[in-house]
Order: C-alpha cells, then sequence, then structure tokens
C-alpha cells in the first residue's frame, strides 16, 4: 500500500469537530467518562476523597451564578448545580470503595442516564421560554402597531363620514416601507363607487391637513365594493432626485421605470402594446421627462430608439454626440449612439417615417412562421427582433398642425401607430399642453393608454380632465414642482408622479455603459429599411450635428413666412416660364391691354412700359445682400446666369444634381448647397436648362431641376 492509500484510509474515518458544543449525550459521556478516571486515579494514588467533593461543590457554585447571569429558568440552574453535586459524591464514594466494582460502574451508568434526560429536558425547556419571549415580543409590538392602526382607522372613517358623507369599515392599514405615507383598505357601503371618496381628494386632504403636494387618493380595491386610499404624509415631490446610478439592463417587457409616486416607489411602463403621450407647457421639465425616456429605452435589450425633432433635433443630440465625439484609445471599441436615428429636418423626417413603415409591412410577411411556431399574433420581441421606440418631440403638435408638410408628416405617424403594433412599433409623443386641439385626434386618445402631464404649477392649456378621463381629484395646484404632475397607465390609476433630474454627465455615462448593449436591427428590417437606414450615420447626412454655426435663414417648405426680414429677394418665386416672363407680368399687360382697349389711354411721356420681349433695366434701390454675388454685385448687374457656361459654383451644383438621381433637386436644396440666394441660383439653373445642360421638371412647389441622363 502506498502513502497514498494510507493518508486515503485515514481521512476516511469519522471526522470529529473538537470546537462543537455538548448535546445530551455527549455531555453526558463526558461527565461520566470524567468521573470514572479521576475516581480512578486517586483510588490508585490514595487522593484524599474530599478533594473531589470540594471540585463538585465549587462547579455547582460556578454553574448557579452563570445561570442566575444569563436567566436561565430556576430549574434549569438546579438540574445543572445537581449534576455538579451527584457527580462528586459518586467519585468520593468510588475512590473510598474502589471504582471497579459492579456497584461502581452500575451507579455511574445509571447517573450518566439521569444527567442526559436532566440535560434534555432544561434545553428543551429553555427553547421554549426563548420562543415564547419572542412571541411576546412580536405580539407587543402587533399590539402597538395595531393600537396605532386601530387610531388611524377611526380617524379616517369618521372623515370619511364627514367630509365625503358615507361611512366605511376600515379593514387594514398598512404603512408604507418608504415611510412617507400608508395605504387603507376600506370597505365600502353598498351602491357606493370609489370614485365619490376620489372626487372629494381635495377635502380630504385638507381635512387631514396633509403637507403641500400630498394627497388621499381613493383607487379601486380587490373588488368593486372596496377601495384603496393611498394617503402620502410626506411630500417626495418637493426635493430633486437624480436619476438612479443602476444603469443595469432593461426589457419593453418587464417595464421601463419614468419615475416615482408619492409613495417614492418607482412607477413602469408597459409598451410592447401601449403609446405614450406626454405633455408639459414650456418650463415644465418636459426635455428632462424625454432624456428619462431615452435613458430607459438605452437601457432596454430589445428596444431601439428612432427620435424625431424638428427644433434642430435637440432632443436627441446629446444622447448622439457623445458617440460621435468619442475617440478611442487602441483596442477600444467606439462608442454606440444613445438612440439608434436621430431625424432634425422634415426632410430627414419622411425618410425615417417611411422606412419605418416599409419595416413594419416586410416584418409581417417575413415573419409570419416565426407567429405561427410561437402561436401567437404578436411579433415575438427581443434582441434579435428588437422593438423600434419612434419618439417625436412635440409631435402632437404635428398631429394637429394646418402646414401642408407637416400635414404628410401627421399622416405618416398616424399610420405607424395604427397599423405596426403587432409588428413592434410603438411611438412616443410630447405636447405642449393637454387641449382639446391636442387631445382631439381618436387615434391619440386610443392608443395612447399610457399619459403623462407634467404640470409644473402651470393652469393654462392643462385641462387634466380630458387627458385622464374618468379620474378625479386632479388639480394643478398639487404638483407645482417642476418636473412633477401626473401619470397614468392602464396597470396604475393617474396619480401624482415626478421625474429624476437627469443631467448631462449622467447621459454620457449612460451612453457608455449602454453601448455594447444595443441590439441589433434585424436582417428583415434592415434589408426593407434599405440605404436610408443604413447610411444614417453617413458624413452628409451628420453634418448639420457638428456644425455650431447658425443656418442661413430660408423660406419654409410649407409656405410659412421664416423669422427676420421678409425680403422679396429670398421669397420662393413661381417658376418662370420659357419666355423668360412671370405669370404676374403676363397679368400686369393684360390688365392695362384691357384699359387701353376700354378707355384708349394713352401713355405719358416718360412713363411708356417695355415692350414684353424687351429686357428690363436694372431698378434702382436697397442694395440687399440677399441679391449680391460673393463680389458684391447683384445678378442683375453681373448677370451671372447669362455669362457662357455660367458662375463658377453652377459645376459643383449640376454634379449634385447627378447624384441625386431621378428625384432631381429643389433649387433651394442648390442654394443651401452652394451656399448662394435663391434667386441667383434659379436664373443660372434656368440658363443651364435653356443651354440643355438641366431639365426642368414642372410640378408646381415642388419643381425640380433633373441631370438630362436621369430625365
Amino acid at each position: 500500500m502506498t502513502n497514498t492509500d494510507t493518508t486515503t484510509t485515514m481521512m476516511s474515518g469519522p471526522v470529529w469537530d473538537w470546537t462543537a458544543g455538548h448535546g445530551p449525550v455527549t455531555g453526558a459521556l463526558s461527565a461520566t467518562t470524567g468521573m470514572f478516571a479521576v475516581a480512578t486515579t486517586g483510588a490508585a494514588t490514595g487522593m484524599p476523597p474530599g478533594w473531589a467533593l470540594a471540585v463538585g461543590a465549587a462547579g455547582a457554585i460556578g454553574h448557579t451564578a452563570a445561570g442566575i447571569r444569563l436567566r436561565n429558568a430556576g430549574r434549569t440552574i438546579a438540574a445543572r448545580a445537581s449534576s455538579w453535586l451527584i457527580g462528586a459524591g459518586w467519585t468520593t464514594w468510588a475512590m473510598t470503595n474502589g471504582p471497579l466494582t459492579f456497584q461502581a460502574l452500575g451507579s455511574l451508568a445509571v447517573i450518566g442516564v439521569g444527567i442526559g434526560t436532566a440535560t434534555r429536558s432544561t434545553n428543551l425547556y429553555e427553547e421554549a421560554r426563548e420562543e415564547e419571549a419572542i412571541h411576546a415580543e412580536e405580539r407587543a409590538v402587533a399590539a402597538e402597531l395595531s393600537a396605532e392602526r386601530r387610531a388611524i382607522a377611526e380617524e379616517w372613517v369618521d372623515r370619511i363620514r364627514r367630509v365625503c358623507g358615507i361611512t366605511v369599515r376600515v379593514l387594514a392599514v398598512e404603512h408604507w416601507a418608504t415611510g412617507t405615507g400608508f395605504t387603507i383598505d376600506a370597505e365600502l357601503p353598498g351602491g357606493t363607487t370609489y370614485g365619490k371618496i376620489a372626487a372629494r381628494a381635495e377635502g380630504l386632504s385638507s381635512d387631514a391637513h396633509l403637507p403641500h403636494g400630498c394627497t388621499a387618493t381613493a383607487g379601486p380595491g380587490i373588488h368593486q365594493g372596496r377601495t384603496l386610499i393611498d394617503v402620502a404624509t410626506v411630500n417626495v415631490l418637493e426635493t430633486e432626485t437624480h436619476y438612479p446610478a443602476d444603469y443595469s439592463p432593461l426589457s419593453v417587457l418587464t417595464g421601463i421605470p419614468w419615475g416615482y409616486r408619492s409613495n417614492a416607489e418607482q412607477i413602469l411602463t408597459y409598451l410592447r402594446e401601449q403609446c405614450a403621450l406626454v405633455v408639459g407647457p414650456t418650463g415644465s421639465g418636459k426635455t428632462n421627462m424625454v432624456h428619462n425616456i431615452l435613458a430607459g429605452f438605452a437601457r432596454a435589450t430589445d428596444a431601439l430608439t428612432f427620435v424625431i425633432d424638428l427644433n434642430a433635433g435637440s432632443a436627441g443630440l446629446s444622447w448622439v454626440l457623445p458617440a460621435l465625439q468619442h475617440q478611442p484609445a487602441e483596442g477600444e471599441r467606439p462608442l454606440k449612439p444613445g438612440i439608434d436615428w436621430l431625424a432634425g429636418t422634415v426632410d430627414e423626417a419622411h425618410t425615417m417615417l417611411d422606412a419605418v413603415l416599409r419595416i413594419g409591412k416586410q416584418r409581417k410577411i417575413a415573419y409570419q412562421s416565426l407567429m405561427a411556431r410561437e402561436d401567437t399574433d404578436l411579433l415575438p420581441i427581443g434582441p434579435t427582433i428588437p422593438q423600434i421606440m419612434l419618439v417625436v418631440d412635440e409631435g402632437a403638435e404635428i398631429l394637429v398642425s394646418t402646414d401642408r408638410e407637416l400635414k404628410k408628416l401627421a399622416a405618416k405617424i398616424l399610420e405607424v401607430i395604427r397599423l405596426l403594433r403587432a409588428m413592434g412599433v410603438r411611438t412616443v409623443l410630447t405636447a405642449l399642453g393637454a387641449t382639446g386641439a391636442v387631445l382631439g385626434n381618436l387615434m391619440i386618445r386610443r392608443e395612447a393608454k399610457v399619459r403623462v402631464a407634467l404640470t409644473g404649477g402651470e393652469k393654462e392649456g392643462m385641462d387634466l380632465s380630458k387627458l385622464f378621463p374618468g379620474t378625479r381629484g386632479l388639480t394643478v395646484e398639487q404638483a407645482p414642482y417642476k418636473g412633477a404632475g401626473f401619470m397614468g397607465t392602464p396597470e396604475s390609476p393617474a396619480g401624482l408622479f415626478k421625474c429624476w433630474r437627469i443631467l448631462p454627465s449622467q447621459i454620457r455615462e449612460i451612453v457608455a455603459a449602454t453601448s455594447e448593449r444595443h441590439p441589433v436591427l434585424d436582417a428583415v428590417s434592415v434589408k426593407a429599411a434599405g440605404e436610408a437606414y443604413t447610411r444614417r450615420w453617413d458624413a452628409d447626412r451628420i453634418e448639420w450635428m457638428h456644425n455650431p454655426a447658425p443656418a442661413a435663414p430660408a423660406a419654409h417648405e410649407g409656405g410659412e413666412p421664416g423669422r427676420g426680414l421678409n425680403l422679396t429677394a429670398l421669397r420662393e418665386r413661381p417658376e418662370p416660364r420659357q419666355d423668360g416672363r412671370s405669370e404676374a407680368d403676363r397679368l400686369a399687360d393684360a390688365f392695362m391691354q384691357q384699359i387701353d382697349a376700354e378707355f384708349g389711354t394713352t401713355p405719358e411721356p416718360g412713363t411708356t412700359r417695355p415692350e414684353p420681349d424687351r429686357p428690363r433695366s436694372p431698378r434702382p434701390g436697397l442694395n440687399l445682400s440677399a441679391l449680391r454675388d460673393d463680389d458684391g454685385d447683384s445678378p442683375t448687374e453681373s448677370n451671372p446666369a447669362g455669362r457662357e457656361g455660367g458662375p463658377d459654383w453652377l459645376a459643383d451644383a449640376i454634379t449634385a444634381i447627378a447624384d441625386a438621381g431621378a428625384a432631381g433637386m429643389k433649387p433651394s436644396a442648390v442654394a443651401d448647397l452652394v451656399g448662394r440666394s435663391r434667386q441667383a441660383v434659379r436664373d443660372a439653373l434656368k440658363a443651364a436648362a435653356e443651354r440643355g445642360e438641366l431639365v426642368y421638371r414642372d410640378n408646381g412647389p415642388h419643381s425640380v431641376y433633373v441631370h438630362p441622363d436621369h430625365a
């Protein structure tokens, strides 16, 4: 046998725990073997028997003192002292008469059994005493709490009877774990609904002398005959709380936190099938709320966020720039933006919405077998097939706008809301107020079941009864703080809430923490979206994000005047006809001819109108910069469109028009590209079309110039 085998054999035996305490059996065995050893040794060596008796008496005294200090029961102290005295007496007798006789050994065995039995009995008694003491303490605490709850119940029964005129029976009072209030579970009298209590929430709060921002809100109970009354006693809405530093993964299927209730508990939104509407006037914290929403979506592992903000993309830039400005170290992966697509212009918004509609329709076709296999009519959303969350800042205003271009945009947004729920595309719209114009659209009221009203104390345009129909007792005065308001979901009734304060530094932290967590759009959706999606981060598409300089003023595509001077030189003009004369000139000439024919008037000297085909001479007037070229001359004086071959920038414009393909380019787009006035660009493009270098496609306000190769 080898050393290894020997070691294995030795370690396979019983393992003794020498630090463990004695139980009834091991204690009795230890006591009897000790007594026998002392008696045998003392008899063999002639030890005086009185020593054993003295040791036993000392042990009895010591255990008695220890038992008193530990507050043991009297029977426990007596049993342990008796064990010492009996053991000492037997040892003294055995040393005198011999420990190896049958009488000595038999009596020792009887003493051992007696010690073990007494020990077991006293241990059980001490455990019972300890449990009884714990239960007694718990009963005392429960009695104290019960007394407090009974006092609260009696107080609120009387208050509800006095304020609401009904008598309820309180079944339970539960204090919130946060210590900021409590919930009353009450049974309603027959034929009464909780709405009668909810309608008098202000009166109950006033009668209870609750702090400002605290309310007594009644909601549905376990059945229609019961109600839960939430009473907030500490105003947690007046303090500013930063966004939680926990950036752990989230899912649209398990809920995204958007803020916290007055009881300091987080409120979750479930947006797999629901859309959301967030309203808030200027200064109420709506932009901060949008960042809270984007933070939740950035943390989700099964959602991609598309953002439309026609206000220069301001809502999404904070989530894009940290990634665009990131300079990765060697071996470090570049950061991904916190959102997947950002549209800051009407044209880019059209491009995004067209891509989203193609994605939704293609998903309906491509994933039929998957939904059949999963036995569901909803597309299974996950990291491999992410949900698309379309966030439109001031989107509700787009839906009710009378502008022609925005109407087209609104039609596409409504189509997304109406058609793509099952395919995992949902929207979050924001608005400046809860007005009839915003909430007049049936599609918004029907689909936006998650609703938020950030009041900030603003009363104008905040009709809470329209935003939360059927909910009573909500007033703007209850939430006068920035970032505070009311929130309702299908899972929780409308009530007070507040969103977290999220700082720009936290946005950068979230972008960095969630960069590797963002899902990738599934191949079916990428193919359906096409280059509009795959090239969304191309340099030419995101150049405006890097340019801090303000853009040159331009007329609105929908015909609304832009800000600043309404200069004729900067206005959109109808394209001149092929003879070079505008429709206004033709109407003026026809009117003058009619007057001459009717009255036979003769032109006065010096006022003769130029012939229709005769070119007009330049009119004196203001030397407007809008009419100058780079050299300072006006287009009429320098006549850039009349020079052979056109101005120097015309070649770049023709190249851009050729790259645009069959869609062509508007003169306004060319003007923005080359940095010239629109009138100068129109004259140059018209001259180029007359030379055959371009083809003009007349389509009213959507007229474009097309390269001959694509005409």
